[in-house]
């Protein structure tokens, strides 16, 4: 699959919910907002968190999803300018060489289990290949204070090193944060399995259950599916089913203990796109 870093891009804007632009695009970069590695977590998986993205002054021709507190006087501003009039958007900016990290990209796009297929290990449990996908690499390493060890070491292999965490796979769908930090996260027969982060260890699972995101390229017109793939803290993840993994958040808990749950349990290290 070839996809050049503005697509990818486009698929974090995707993720986020937010417009996500390379640091070259965006003209104002004294009041831009830099995404972190170590917040995109909180930011993709926490709603709350989603809103807290201070505006730049790079402006738009259309209107865009407005934050909790701007939706108050939206329809009031609707009314007052034509749609087509500049707005602020809430967006943020990514250095691409800082962020992506090309050399750990792979392409799974042409591949498929078969019976030939070495057995994968990642945190002593099995790695389901994202067979079918292409992924885009984060650049995480040295970015977490607990160094390394939760990412194995580095280069192909079939075993897990000490500390590894084991893969999880998280789809969204952001038009209403499903599944996401909700008190009633419904599967399959209805029943909810608790409050907090849902995902999967199986990339088709995630898929289905968590309703990936679609987005279409504006460089090439082409639609996309977007999932995350993660580390997950074993320490702190409930098995709710072989295909379902639980980060639990109690109901009540706060918005600043939501963000260190998060942080110190499940890890994005790289976003995967297919083609559809």
């Amino acid at each position: 699959m070839e996809v050049n870093k503005y697509i990818v891009t486009e698929a974090l804007s995707a993720i986020l919910g937010v417009t996500v632009k390379l640091h070259s695009d965006c003209k104002d970069l004294d009041k831009a907002t830099e995404l972190q590695i170590t917040s995109l977590t909180a930011l993709a998986l926490l709603e709350n968190e989603a809103f807290k993205v201070q505006p730049v002054t790079c402006l738009t021709s259309s209107m865009t999803r407005l934050s909790v507190g701007d939706q108050k006087n939206s329809q009031a501003t609707q009314k007052r300018e034509p749609r087509t009039s500049s707005y602020l958007r809430k967006e943020l900016f990514v250095i691409s060489d800082d962020f992506f990290d090309p050399v750990f990209d792979f392409d799974f796009t042409n591949m498929s289990k078969s019976k030939f297929d070495p057995a994968c290990m990642r945190g002593d449990e099995p790695y389901k290949r994202p067979y079918g996908w292409m992924r885009f690499a984060l650049k995480v390493w040295d970015k977490y204070p607990d160094g390394n060890a939760w990412l194995g070491t580095v280069g192909w292999r079939n075993r897990s090193s000490p500390g590894e965490w084991p893969v999880s796979y998280h789809g969204t769908d952001l038009t209403g944060a499903e599944g996401i930090i909700r008190s009633h996260f419904k599967a399959g027969d209805r029943q909810a399995f608790g409050r907090g982060i849902y995902s999967s260890p199986d990339i088709g699972v995630a898929d289905i259950f968590a309703k990936s995101k679609n987005f279409t390229s504006q460089k090439n017109g082409k639609t996309y599916k977007v999932i995350m793939q993660n580390r997950i803290n074993p320490k702190k993840r409930e098995i709710k089913d072989e295909n379902i993994w639980l980060i639990p958040i109690p109901e009540g808990t706060s918005a600043e203990r939501e963000k260190e749950i998060v942080k110190s349990s499940i890890r994005p290290y790289g976003l995967l796109l297919k083609s559809v």
